[in-house]
């Protein structure tokens, strides 16, 4: 969930953060497809109990975009005597492929940020032990993807449209209410979009377009699309700062994949006041695709009653709370509030797509047929 995007911007004083390789991470940053690629074979696995009154070492492996208020994590750390590690290992797909790998060795004791999107190929890896929170029941049934509590859900953000409100006023043009007014003349040039091979918003979008039109009726969209001008990049960054129109960047395509919460983000970030959000999302009904990021405990760690109170701690209230404006997704504990500023300049999309039954059957050859279609 990202899986959302703009928590790297705020000031590491702060969040909490951690040294990691470089790359995109969910909620809010782009998540590359999984990569099976080999491992240094000098793992150090988790670190044993310390001598008694100590802290105990908790290690919590995360995607790149993984941030949180630091009191918040000393609460957890002082009630339970522990010090949480976090562990940045890349992008969602990248920190999978880690946990994949080192799971006859776990390198930590959770794994929070695979998405569905790439659900069901850690659940088959069997890298995650079941744990049936205390909190789960609270969490509408929507989001629990996994009913032997292996990933429990912690956050969900819409991949959506952005647009540039100056740009649509400015040249007296309706914005899009459909995936269908994308390919209309009017919009010719304007849109942007991740490739689905190296960015998780692209590969939402287009799972968004294959459930609207189906397979391979998806594949005559794109072509519309790319006859109309649509635009391709890597990732979500370059797409963003790049290519975007709006306030975050100075590009030709007043158009955007990104997130719902995108303009919340960018009027939260603004350096100068702002009465409104210069963005805004495309949310109607079929043009949005719902991420849903998980928490899980890795097999084999030595601190599985520490990870049951991490997890438990991840689903309540506070960390729930805290998790919107430095993350910008949404909490998936109903109790949680959701802050004024997202609910006067972003909203969640309306009936998103999901992630379809035969996705990973089908993933790798929808990629490959789009890239027939569009980029060549």
């Amino acid at each position: 969930m990202k899986r959302l995007l703009f928590g790297l911007l705020i000031t590491s004083m702060l969040l909490v953060s951690c040294g990691s390789p470089a790359g995109s991470g969910p909620a809010a940053a782009p998540n590359t497809a999984l990569q099976l690629t080999p491992l240094p074979t000098d793992v150090v696995p988790t670190a044993v109990t310390p001598p008694s009154g100590e802290p105990r070492i908790l290690t919590v492996m995360t995607h790149d975009s993984f941030a949180a208020s630091v009191g918040v994590i000393q609460e957890f750390e002082k009630s339970n005597n522990v010090k949480v590690n976090f562990v940045k290992s890349g992008d969602a797909g990248a920190a999978l492929n880690k946990a994949i790998l080192t799971k006859d060795a776990p390198i930590a004791d959770m794994f929070y940020g695979v998405d569905n999107t790439f659900l069901s190929r850690a659940l088959d890896a069997g890298i995650f032990e079941s744990y049936a929170s205390p909190l789960i029941d609270s969490i509408p049934d929507e989001f629990k993807l996994d009913l032997k509590n292996r990933a429990l859900p912690v956050d969900y953000g819409d991949v959506c449209i952005n647009y540039s409100k100056a740009y649509f006023s400015k040249n007296g043009l309706a914005v899009p209410a459909s995936l269908d007014d994308l390919i209309k003349p009017e919009y010719k040039d304007l849109l942007v979009v991740e490739n689905p091979a190296t960015s998780s918003p692209g590969l939402a979008f287009l799972l968004a377009t294959i459930q609207k039109y189906g397979d391979p009726g998806y594949l005559d969209y794109w072509k519309a699309l790319k006859a109309n001008g649509v635009v391709v990049v890597d990732g979500w960054e370059t797409a963003y700062y790049t290519n975007f129109t709006g306030s975050s960047g100075a590009g030709p395509q007043p158009m955007v994949v990104s997130y719902s919460t995108s303009p919340a983000a960018e009027f939260a970030y603004s350096k100068t006041p702002l009465n409104d959000s210069p963005d805004g999302n495309i949310n109607a009904p079929g043009t949005c695709f719902r991420q849903i990021e998980f928490v899980g405990i890795l097999a084999g760690t030595k601190n599985r009653d520490i990870a049951e109170k991490f997890v438990d701690f991840m689903l309540d209230v506070t960390f729930q709370e805290d998790m919107p404006t430095n993350m910008w997704v949404y909490p998936v504990n109903p109790k949680a509030a959701v802050p004024e500023i997202f609910t006067s300049y972003s909203q969640p999309a309306i009936q998103p797509a999901t992630v379809p039954a035969n996705l990973d059957e089908k993933r790798d050859s929808w990629i490959e047929a789009w890239n027939q279609a569009v980029l060549h």
